[in-house]
């Protein structure tokens, strides 16, 4: 009878927990959307059409006629998932096909492939980590990556947001260390602005310290070939390891890092997430590789994301919205107080755009927002509505 009592008083602390979190705005809960077949930036709810400006695919290649080729094309051989891990049953040609091309596209040595992007981040930090080890990191750094630093025994540091006069001073304090990993994003995924790469080069090379960068918001985006931030500063052989996601500007699902074959054999061998995960499915690899092709082939599509990034960023700002320092297809529109936020992003949906607010814990306390992101299959049409209902909110 007491324990059952005891379990009614912790379901009670979630219930109230969970008001607490409705009260302030911060309650989160699922709309389930059914795409429409014909482009990747409008949906269906409840019978009604939206048009997406929050989603991550930013060349429009989840729906990109040659990587479904590629899924049907796979899929009739190797069907639909692996049955095991990597290192059991779960390696297919397409995985060793895959990571050979991530490789050269990373100008690397050697690249790995993970079920997910969280997965490749906690398995890449703790796998080359120990209780030995410092790990100094940016504040404004993605989920995964703040968590991997927590689950290893590494002794971890932050810096506020770039500050690298901060950066060097923990690096100064580094020597009783026998490994010291800076870990960093590339694009800043909740405010768009970019990483000071090449000071965070000059300082972990005269510190001697390994650089890990991550590049999910930029792969497919930034370079020449769309390589990422690193190619497009020419950095790629300064930096040791870089990893990314396959499901934003891929267009697909999964994680990598791309690496010399040292440190990938290393975290083969002792990467828990990559050893003990059922591999990701081989018509998943297919996809990957083929938009990889794209993106190295098709530049018009990213010139079309950054015209129509320079477009909607110009008139947000013009508005008199709080654009930060957004230099990518991420424009946030800072408001504050997540109430806020969450009326905002109300009044869209009922314009019919979808963005949900974006509050903390995933954003500082006082600075909710509006997570807008630009895709190149965005039409003329599509913007416009964006950026009249914007205005509409702006001036009501």
């Amino acid at each position: 009878m007491k324990r059952a009592k005891k379990k009614v008083k912790v379901i009670e602390q979630f219930e109230s927990e969970l008001r607490n979190l409705q009260n302030g705005g911060l309650y989160r809960s699922l709309n389930v959307l059914s795409p429409l077949p014909e482009t990747s930036t409008r949906v269906q709810w409840n019978g009604q059409k939206y048009t997406l400006f929050c989603s991550n695919d930013y060349l429009g290649l989840s729906r990109h006629p040659r990587l479904i080729k590629a899924v049907k094309d796979t899929v009739k051989k190797y069907g639909v998932g692996t049955g095991a891990s990597r290192l059991i049953s779960g390696t297919t040609d397409w995985h060793e096909k895959l990571e050979r091309k991530l490789a050269s596209f990373k100008k690397k040595e050697s690249a790995l492939v993970f079920s997910s992007g969280f997965l490749a981040n906690l398995g890449i930090i703790t796998s080359l980590t120990d209780k030995n080890s410092l790990i100094i990191i940016d504040k404004r750094n993605h989920a995964s990556i703040i968590d991997a630093c927590r689950l290893s025994q590494a002794t971890l540091r932050v810096y506020p947001h770039k500050r690298l006069e901060k950066l060097e001073t923990l690096l100064r304090k580094s020597k009783e260390y026998n490994r010291t990993l800076i870990i960093t994003d590339s694009v800043f995924s909740m405010d768009g602005d970019l990483a000071p790469l090449s000071e965070i080069v000059r300082l972990k090379e005269k510190y001697g310290a390994l650089l890990m960068i991550d590049e999910a918001h930029a792969t497919g985006v930034f370079g020449p070939r769309g390589s990422g931030l690193a190619e497009e500063l020419e950095l790629e052989e300064k930096i040791d390891i870089i990893m990314g996601t396959l499901s934003k500007a891929i267009g697909s699902l999964g994680g990598y890092v791309a690496a010399s074959r040292a440190i990938i054999d290393y975290v083969k061998n002792k990467g828990r997430p990559f050893i003990y995960t059922t591999s990701l499915p081989a018509i998943l690899c297919a996809a990957s590789f083929e938009a990889i092709q794209i993106i190295e082939e098709e530049w018009p599509l990213r010139e079309q994301l950054w015209n129509t990034t320079h477009l909607v960023k110009k008139s947000i700002a013009a508005m008199g919205f709080d654009v930060g320092e957004s230099v990518s297809p991420i424009i946030p529109i800072v408001v504050g107080e997540a109430n806020r936020a969450v009326k905002m992003a109300q009044y869209l949906f009922d314009q019919k755009i979808y963005v949900p607010a974006v509050r903390p814990p995933t954003v500082p306390s006082g600075s909710a927002r509006l997570r807008i992101t630009v895709s190149a299959a965005h039409t003329e049409t599509e913007v416009k509505q964006l950026l009249s209902v914007l205005e509409k909110f702006k001036n009501g």
